[in-house]
């Protein structure tokens, strides 16, 4: 079917985005508007003595000066962290509120102590620096053993010795008893390394209070889920008087999805002031505030039997969450889940601890713990694979899941419903030219280059389930909205949502429309994250379609003066069965409205509102072969080439998830060899502009090789499986595992991201004197 599951539809809102014609939020103006600038601390960890604030509110054009003390008398609350996993003997987090403006002390260079609203942005910056703060020094501290270390201060009371959660996930005795009796043990410490998010979008959003309700404009992951946390937490207001609207967005990667301070700030000002109150982040701020992403220290272990076949897999670690915890799904839940990936593992172990710094916090970035988990297991592989002289395409192959052991009940408690793991790597192999590497390589010798091919066999588990809107709506114009709580912040939503309304209902594809962000049109939404819109959302708008169909019997029966259960529904009509008699969709909507008058107990509308329960997590996998070319005279790496076969379920549209993938593997190569957030020993980040902060740039990023392998998916009623953050999961270990092969001439056989030049020239250096 033309525009139906399956097409390579281009993107509907690009001829709007390409024209300059988008709507983000800093183009949201709001007559007679205000304007917010935040007053940061320069210091990392230190008391609040005082804050003077009164020469910056004499100042020409300043409306207001506002602290921590003045949104509490206003009624404002604090953020509570999600609780949402517990502790190894059943406790939560323990981990405090967070307040939108620092109170008693500040924990973090950038963290927010005052914010002054103005008639300009000018004035406004300079109000905010005639703010004058005392604050008395405390020491600082930004790494995991520094806070660790005996006699480290404290960030919060509430979090003694700085741990916020002491996880356990597995049979401590089954597994400690595996590696025991095993024939060899593989042990890796990989680093999972600091990353500032850096959306094309700085964070923005304009605040307004108006009859009793605020109207609050800014760049989400998902409207109905943030009114939800402004309302209950901070506002404390029922949520209805909260809407929260979103247009486009320029990226986000899980680093938009909360409920910042500066948001709280806009609010308590536009309610305090009566005037709408702007506010945008420049590139130094967002650097320092936005919530950064990874941050992971583990000790990964493996343990194999005589035959090579896999015991057991223990993480041992911890994960930096800078200065307050957020949701700690990266170093517990999702490493469980993830870390296994294709192998049959009979026992898995995780054991980490979420640590508190004097660093920005960190919050979700592009997988969140699943590229992570992936990296793990494939570079223990590797390691193992060297260590026990073994091929390590034939350590794979022994340990490959089956497709005749599908479904697979794995150790993570989750059960893989697809999935043909043996046959996706070898078409990554074929697709790759394995057998053609050697010739390659010769000719990076001939060029004095070191070469390096490595495998990232991935799987990962996407978003549990929740709660997910599906509406449809029959416009007067003829055009048909979908309404959905997924929210598309560069993805592409659109195009991929309509063709799944082409296919169940027949309606003209450039006929439909999305609505996504607007919380006063939704009745629930789980927002974008965890590479679930796709089942979330595709699921909601076929149930909503079926209802639609429904109803469009009942009315079809109607008006073509048919019994209901003789009418059949097909292309987009109704027809009486037999019969060359029919009436379309869209006919049913039109003279609905012409002809509003109907039989008792005969819908009204064709228009459906909806929420169902989103399927369980799918398992998106594939197998990426990545080629590495080093300079050993300057440590330089460039990607020579890239080939990945994925195995995505049921495709929508091919030509999005293809981009999807490329996106993700593109940060994934990022990681891996560019980028990396510093701070020096008093908390000041090093890495806070793109003069220090590296990100890879399109000559860094080779020609992509993509195909697919799908293989349906059995948990939802599309057989489809998200596509978002799998690229980030197959290219860390691909890349990483081309880098040390190509290394191992040295004796090299373990680097931590990034693999930038000079630690790359360092690790040659240090292996040429030994």
């Amino acid at each position: 079917m033309k525009f139906g599951i399956g097409q390579p539809v281009s993107r509907t809102e690009d001829p709007i985005l390409l024209r300059g014609a988008g709507r983000y939020t800093d183009d949201v103006n709001v007559d007679g508007q205000a304007y917010a600038v935040m007053v940061r601390s320069h210091y990392a960890h230190g008391t609040i003595k005082s804050i003077a604030s009164e020469a910056a509110r004499a100042m020409p054009g300043v409306l207001g000066v506002y602290t921590w003390d003045d949104l509490a008398k206003g009624g404002i609350g604090m953020s509570n962290p999600p609780m949402a996993v517990k502790a190894r003997d059943g406790s939560n987090m323990k981990a405090g509120p967070r307040p939108a403006l620092a109170t008693g002390k500040v924990r973090y260079v950038g963290e927010a102590y005052a914010v002054v609203i103005a008639e300009s942005v000018a004035l406004a910056k300079d109000a905010a620096e005639a703010v004058a703060v005392e604050i008395e020094p405390l020491p600082v501290i930004t790494t995991i053993a520094e806070a660790l270390a005996p006699g480290a201060p404290t960030i919060h009371e509430e979090a003694p010795g700085n741990v916020t959660l002491d996880y356990h996930f597995g049979n401590t005795d089954a597994v400690n008893e595996a590696f025991a009796k095993a024939a060899h043990v593989t042990r890796l410490r990989p680093v999972s390394q600091r990353i500032v998010v850096n959306p094309m979008e700085p964070r923005s959003c304009v605040a307004e209070f108006k009859d009793g309700r605020y109207i609050f404009s800014v760049c989400s992951q998902g409207v109905f889920g943030l009114r939800q946390s402004l309302a209950n937490d901070i506002l404390k207001v029922p949520p209805a008087q909260v809407r929260v609207i979103t247009g486009n967005v320029g990226g986000s990667f899980g680093m938009k999805i909360v409920a910042y301070p500066e948001y709280v700030c806009a609010l308590y000002a536009a309610k305090s002031l009566g005037r709408a109150v702007k506010w945008t982040d420049e590139r130094s701020g967002s650097f320092v505030s936005d919530n950064h992403g990874r941050d992971h220290e583990v000790t990964a272990e493996a343990a194999f039997d005589k035959d090579g076949k896999i015991l057991a897999v223990r993480l041992t670690g911890y994960g930096n969450y800078g200065a307050f915890q957020g949701l700690p799904l990266q170093v517990t839940v999702n490493a469980v889940k993830n870390v296994v990936g294709v192998y049959r593992t009979p026992l898995v172990e995780v054991s980490t601890k979420c640590v508190l710094t004097n660093a920005t916090p960190v919050g979700a970035y592009r997988g969140a713990g699943r590229p992570e988990g992936n990296y793990y297991m494939e570079r223990l592989i590797e390691q193992a694979a060297r260590e026990m002289a073994t091929d390590p395409l034939e350590l794979r192959r022994r340990n490959l899941i089956p497709p005749q052991a599908i479904p697979y009940k794995a150790p993570s408690d989750l059960t893989y419903d697809s999935g043909d793991f043996p046959s996706i790597l070898q078409d990554g192999l074929v697709a790759a030219d394995w057998d053609g590497y050697g010739a390659r390589k010769a000719l990076s010798d001939t060029k004095g280059k070191l070469r390096g091919r490595g495998i990232g066999h991935y799987l990962e588990v996407t978003a549990p389930p929740g709660k997910e809107m599906g509406g449809i709506r029959f416009e007067t114009n003829g055009d048909v909205t979908i309404i959905t709580g997924t929210l598309d912040y560069g993805q592409g939503h659109a195009a991929p949502f309509a063709q799944v309304l082409v296919q169940r209902l027949g309606l003209p594809f450039e006929r439909i429309r999305l609505v996504q962000g607007d919380s006063d049109q939704l009745i629930a939404g789980g927002g974008t994250g965890g590479s679930r819109s796709i089942m979330a959302s595709g699921t909601a708008i076929v149930r909503a379609s079926d209802q639609v169909i429904e109803n469009g019997r009942l009315l079809a029966g109607h008006f073509l003066e048919a019994a209901a259960a003789d009418i059949e529904f097909g292309d987009g009509r109704f027809t009486i069965a037999g019969t060359d008699r029919s009436i379309g969709l869209l006919d049913i909507a039109q003279r609905l409205r012409r002809s509003p008058n109907l039989p008792d107990g005969m819908p009204a509308s064709l228009d459906v509102a909806l929420v169902v329960d989103s399927p369980p997590s799918a398992f998106p996998n594939g197998c990426h072969i990545c080629e590495v070319e080093i300079d050993p005279e300057t440590g330089a790496v460039e990607i020579a080439r890239y080939t990945m076969v994925d195995d995505f379920g049921v495709i929508v549209n091919p030509l999005m998830v293809e981009g999807q993938v490329h996106g993700g593997v593109t940060q994934g190569i990022g990681q891996a060899l560019f980028e990396m957030a510093r701070y020096d020993s008093g908390g000041q980040l090093l890495t806070g502009s793109y003069m220090d902060y590296a990100m890879p740039r399109a000559g860094d990023v080779p020609n992509f090789n993509f195909s697919s392998h799908p293989v349906p998916a059995q948990s939802n009623i599309l057989g489809v499986k998200g596509c978002g953050e799998a690229g980030c999961s197959g290219s860390l270990p691909a890349v990483m595992n081309a880098v040390v092969d190509a290394l191992s001439v040295y004796g090299i056989h373990h680097i931590d991201m990034p693999a930038t030049p000079y630690r790359v020239w360092q690790a040659i250096r240090s292996a040429r004197k030994s």
